[in-house]
């Protein structure tokens, strides 16, 4: 079986730079093979039991299971995470609100006079993606981060602890906040916002395998977690504190308004690497 016999028993789900794609990163995490091995003959080379190791995993990729629960990891901000069906899959959209959030907090400092404790709370983190890049790459951070699966806590700690990263982990329910002092500096979360409606258009690997309580909202209310964070966000955030949002572009102005009426001030919006404006910032005056 060749490279593009592999990727060819993935087109009817995918389109065929993707379906390639995957194939690609799959041979070449999985099997170590380099770009020229894929278009010679290495993959009809492999012994017999990696044979069979690929055959399962092409199965697996024919039924919709997204690669990165197949391969159990995907690369996010340059770091591997391990990821499966308890979490949602790391974007990497995301990475351009990490990196907004960073080219914010990031200034120069003596290492004699580091700068004070910046405290950052992330809602919702799934696989901790944006905790641990937070607590990795903004100087003197303190990340909290909150889930309300425990399954999902296991695997955003277990990425903490490969990444080296300290973050407090907690089980907390968004819509329940517990009370908490009025000390953050910042509140990122990139809650559910998929309405039910919506649903209808989602690629089946989605619908299947990720989890629907990280992902859905009703019709009647698509503001729900905005909503409750963003009041949870005027009570504990310090005066001048900042609040990210990963948002439905759809939904973007109507969250701007929210905002708005909760007396947030410096309302920004921002795009993605795609040029599709998902992401807002505001400040508690």
């Amino acid at each position: 079986m060749t490279y593009k016999d592999l990727y060819l028993k993935l087109i009817p789900l995918y389109e065929p730079s993707e379906a390639r794609a995957i194939v690609r990163m799959l041979l070449e995490t999985e099997f170590g093979f380099s770009q020229a091995d894929l278009y010679t003959d290495k993959v009809n080379q492999l012994p017999a039991e990696h044979s069979r190791l690929l055959a399962r995993i092409i199965e697996r990729l024919a039924n919709a299971e997204p690669v990165q629960y197949v391969l159990g990891r995907t690369e996010f901000f340059g770091r591997w995470f391990k990821v499966n069906p308890n979490v949602l899959i790391p974007r990497p959209e995301t990475e351009d609100l990490c990196r907004w959030i960073l080219s914010d907090v990031t200034r120069p400092f003596c290492g004699l006079q580091p700068p004070p404790a910046l405290k950052i709370l992330d809602i919702g983190t799934g696989s901790g993606c944006i905790a641990v890049t937070l607590a990795l790459d903004t100087p003197n951070a303190q990340v909290s981060a909150w889930d309300i699966s425990a399954d999902a806590l296991l695997t955003a700690r277990e990425n903490a602890i490969n990444l080296n990263a300290a973050v407090n982990f907690q089980l907390v329910d968004a819509l329940n906040p517990p009370p908490i002092s009025t000390n953050q500096n910042i509140i990122v979360s990139n809650p559910p916002y998929i309405t039910e409606h919506e649903r209808q258009t989602m690629e089946p690997n989605v619908i299947r395998y990720e989890p629907a309580t990280a992902l859905f909202v009703p019709d009647s209310n698509p503001l729900l977690f905005y909503r409750v964070i963003s009041l949870f966000g005027m009570e504990s955030l310090q005066n001048g504190g900042a609040i990210y949002f990963e948002t439905n572009p759809n939904y973007l102005p109507e969250i701007h308004d929210l905002l708005t009426t909760l007396n947030y001030t410096n309302i920004e919006t921002h795009a993605d690497r795609f040029t599709c404006v998902r992401f807002i910032k505001a400040i508690k005056k």
